[in-house]
């Protein structure tokens, strides 16, 4: 699903090169749901902006799904994150004059499916994070954790090959939190797979692997 070998990334800043990351090697297989933790300034950030086609990286190969990332145009790597990658974000970055139908059926609108179509899917989404009764609240209507529940149906919405996840529970209370983390394992085992970067012990205690980062290198969980 994911593979990386020996990925650098130098970001120049005047006469000062800073190297975020350093000979990464890294592979997360399909149906796996791991964590990436580290301290600020480990490259978690950076790593996860090539995780997801926002960022390339200085050196090295990245295959995802057997496709190298690096040879693609600024248009395929919008595609691959409109069609492979499933964002969810700490700031949940929802319309905020949208229902939380109408949310999720953004990346169905820039994949050109019908609107009845789109409709239907983004309804069966709310119903399977548990917003049925929801669906036509407004983000300032609903609680911290239900719009991290419409952010993550609307990751949900392409059948992406990844769900990658920022922060998740960043701006969480503890029990919001962890329905966030339970609906994340139950979404593992019904088969997707899921990268999360977080600081959250309760999710990486989850997760069958932690990747852990320090100075631009991995230093555990290989």
């Amino acid at each position: 699903m994911i593979q990386m070998k020996a990925i650098r990334k130098i970001y120049s800043t005047g006469k000062v090169d800073v190297e975020a990351l350093k000979r990464i090697d890294l592979q997360v297989d399909k149906n796996e749901f791991i964590s990436i933790m580290g301290p600020s300034g480990s490259g978690k950030s950076t790593l996860m902006n090539i995780i997801g086609c926002l960022d390339t990286p200085t050196s090295g190969e990245y295959y995802l799904d057997g496709e190298k990332v690096q040879t693609l145009n600024p248009n395929q790597l919008a595609e691959i994150r409109n069609q492979k990658i499933g964002f969810v974000f700490q700031n949940f970055n929802l319309l905020p004059y949208a229902t939380a139908l109408e949310n999720v059926e953004v990346p169905l609108i820039f994949k050109g499916v019908s609107s009845k179509k789109r409709r239907k899917r983004a309804e069966e989404l709310l119903d399977q994070v548990g917003l049925k009764e929801r669906m036509v609240h407004k983000p300032t209507e609903l609680s911290g954790g239900e719009m991290q529940r419409v952010a993550i149906a609307r990751a949900l919405a392409n059948e992406p090959s990844i769900i990658l996840a920022d922060e998740p529970t960043g701006n969480l209370d503890s029990i919001s939190g962890k329905e966030i983390v339970d609906l994340f394992e139950d979404l593992w085992k019904q088969g997707h797979t899921i990268v999360v970067i977080t600081h959250d012990k309760e999710i990486s205690d989850r997760t069958q692997r932690t990747i852990r980062l320090r100075d631009g290198m991995i230093v555990d969980g290989f």
